[in-house]
């Protein structure tokens, strides 16, 4: 396995790392606080949720099996090179957990709060559905033959295209709504911060291995930061250029607020936000 050449670019590469980590674990706080407060889901896309929960599910398997796994770990070696450096790191690790737990409570927060006429979509269940029987199978082909590092890339796949898809539900919603209400800025002004510094962490890694595999050795990490700031700068947009004077001014909305969003949800010509996914 290698190591680092430069002292300083492995500092760097650490402390992008866990910046990474800090603001993208505490972005998942605003959204529960603010379900919190307003004891009230209405707004949050329950579709997001849950293709969120199972993106997460997929990228800890991925991050967790490659980092502590020294049978998975001999194959990336002997697929990629023992010269390289595994592209997982602790920090990856810690915030995996840590996203799967606290999307698990924004999902026990929707069974809970006041959600109107929101409900999860008949597509959304289709999807989770599929990818965890696909993942079922591709477990029991693995099985057979140890192909552990295949599997892998198989959740890391999923992972990819759950983040691919999973910001679609809360984008149209926010659309057809016309407003941000309900929906957190600062989950994404905090998950664009981590979004780059994940990026800016792969790059310092490469420049200091003079290589690029860590880049296609570990795609999903890549098309991680790159979907979720191209998603996130959508957010930014609807959130302060769109709909600037639809958003709420406080994180508690008043009661007239509330009452004019159920309404809009609940009008009987307006379809569901989460069926239009």
């Amino acid at each position: 396995m290698a190591s680092w050449n430069s002292v300083s670019l492995e500092v760097t590469y650490e402390v992008l790392g866990w910046f990474a980590f800090i603001v993208w674990s505490i972005s998942f706080y605003p959204q529960v606080i603010l379900n919190f407060r307003r004891k009230s889901v209405v707004g949050l896309n329950f579709d997001f949720v849950l293709l969120n929960l199972t993106k997460h599910s997929s990228y800890l398997i991925y991050n967790s099996s490659l980092y502590f796994s020294s049978a998975i770990q001999k194959q990336y070696f002997q697929k990629y090179g023992y010269d390289q450096m595994i592209p997982v790191a602790k920090n990856d690790v810690a915030f995996s957990i840590h996203a799967v737990l606290l999307t698990a409570i924004a999902l026990f927060q929707i069974a809970i709060y006041e959600r109107g006429s929101q409900k999860l979509s008949k597509i959304c269940i289709g999807i989770v559905s599929i990818v965890w029987l696909t993942a079922a199978v591709c477990f029991f082909v693995a099985l057979s033959n140890h192909s552990w590092l295949w599997l892998l890339n198989v959740f890391n796949s999923i992972q990819v295209l759950m983040t691919t898809i999973k910001y679609i539900p809360q984008v149209s919603m926010n659309f057809l709504r016309k407003s941000t209400d309900g929906w957190s800025i600062g989950n994404i002004l905090l998950d664009f911060s981590g979004g780059i510094a994940n990026y800016g962490q792969m790059v310092v890694q490469s420049v200091d291995q003079d290589s690029w595999v860590n880049f296609y050795g570990n795609i999903g990490k890549v098309l991680l930061s790159l979907v979720s700031v191209f998603f996130d700068i959508i957010f930014i947009i609807q959130h302060y250029v769109l709909y600037p004077d639809k958003k709420s001014s406080k994180l508690v909305t008043t009661t007239e607020d509330e009452d004019q969003i159920r309404e809009h949800l609940n009008r009987p010509s307006d379809e569901s936000p989460s069926e239009n996914v």
